[in-house]
């Protein structure tokens, strides 16, 4: 029965107080009984450890750790370690869940015999919650899903996150995420999803993500973040998917890659205390080019053409690009807006 299967929730916990309650508690109070819930408090000076303790004097499912500050994925690991379900999910202290969350993954993995279920999530902003949920499920080949993972595709929310998942633990034991960076999750879900056989997707939001929290790591120094984890990681990815025997999708990677690094040199570009970063993202762009690899990606049949004069203007004239995308999105993106309004009508 579903009900008997051990499931495994890791929430990494550090000085997050204010926030710490709503998200044990959406835990603690989920449909599905049959739970661990690891708290690891990650050497929080405020009061995080001591909310923790307090939860798990009141539900034994509830464990606590409490270490020394290591950052989010020292936290998460301590967690791998300690977790004994049969399914792993992590949930970020300041972010909730919705009650049915855990039931409804862990039963779809345990009817389609998936390894990783995968659900949207909700964006709460300061200006409001986006959700673009159809309700619907369906079960998707590892080749699906990777070229879902590494393309897009607008029927599916399939990010890196680990909390929108829920994962088989046979499938992710002696994974663990890289202590001390910053988008840690980008290798362990590539890792994981080029290990699966199958993944099914519920488009739900059961996962609601708290965007542009004050403080919290996404805020802190983007530019640092980017160049230094997030950009070696991309790569470390197209790389990875290469040795994982899928050639072709490593290379869909690359092309998606370096449409990101011209997104990435936009938002540089916005301003003046960010601007070093953009010319980091066009120097990097042209050692590629250099080596070849950048022409080699932009010959094949689907990268779009318009893609292709982009990234030959970003090279040869990064600030005539910049000024370009600018006018572009200030003219041209409200006229085509307002013509599809029109046609809807």
């Amino acid at each position: 029965m579903v009900e008997d299967v051990l499931v495994s929730v890791i929430v990494a916990v550090y000085n997050i107080e204010e926030y710490l309650p709503r998200c044990v508690d959406s835990i603690s109070g989920q449909t599905y009984r049959n739970l661990e819930i690891i708290l690891v408090d990650d050497g929080s000076t405020d009061g995080s450890g001591r909310i923790c303790d307090e939860y798990a004097a009141g539900d034994g499912r509830i464990r606590v750790i409490h270490k020394r500050n290591g950052g989010l994925s020292d936290a998460r690991n301590a967690g791998l370690d300690a977790a004994t379900g049969k399914y792993i999910g992590f949930v970020d202290g300041d972010d909730w869940i919705e009650p049915d969350m855990y039931g409804a993954m862990c039963e779809a993995c345990e009817w389609e015999r998936a390894q990783i279920a995968v659900c949207r999530y909700k964006q709460i902003t300061g200006k409001g919650v986006i959700d673009a949920s159809t309700g619907n499920s369906v079960l998707l080949s590892k080749a699906e899903a990777m070229e879902i993972y590494v393309c897009g595709d607008e029927r599916y929310l399939i990010y890196n996150s680990v909390w929108s998942k829920l994962f088989l633990a046979g499938l992710i034991r002696g994974m663990r995420f890289p202590v001390g960076k910053n988008s840690e999750d980008i290798m362990f879900t590539t890792k994981a999803f080029c290990k699966m056989d199958r993944l099914v997707y519920l488009d739900t939001a059961y996962y609601n993500y708290v965007l542009d929290r004050e403080g919290s790591i996404m805020n802190e120094k983007a530019g640092e973040r980017r160049l230094k984890d997030e950009i070696p990681f991309w790569r470390e990815q197209i790389a990875y998917i290469r040795d994982a025997g899928m050639p072709e999708l490593s290379d869909k990677a690359a092309y998606h890659f370096y449409r990101r690094m011209l997104f990435y040199y936009i938002d540089f570009m916005e301003s003046k205390q960010t601007r070093e970063f953009a010319g980091k993202i066009v120097k990097q762009l042209r050692e590629d080019k250099k080596q070849g690899q950048i022409g080699r990606i932009y010959r094949k049949e689907y990268v779009a053409a318009g893609d292709k004069v982009r990234m030959r203007l970003a090279l040869a004239l990064p600030g005539v690009y910049y000024y370009i995308v600018k006018l572009y999105d200030r003219y041209v993106i409200p006229i085509r807006t307002g013509e599809a309004w029109r046609k809807r009508k």
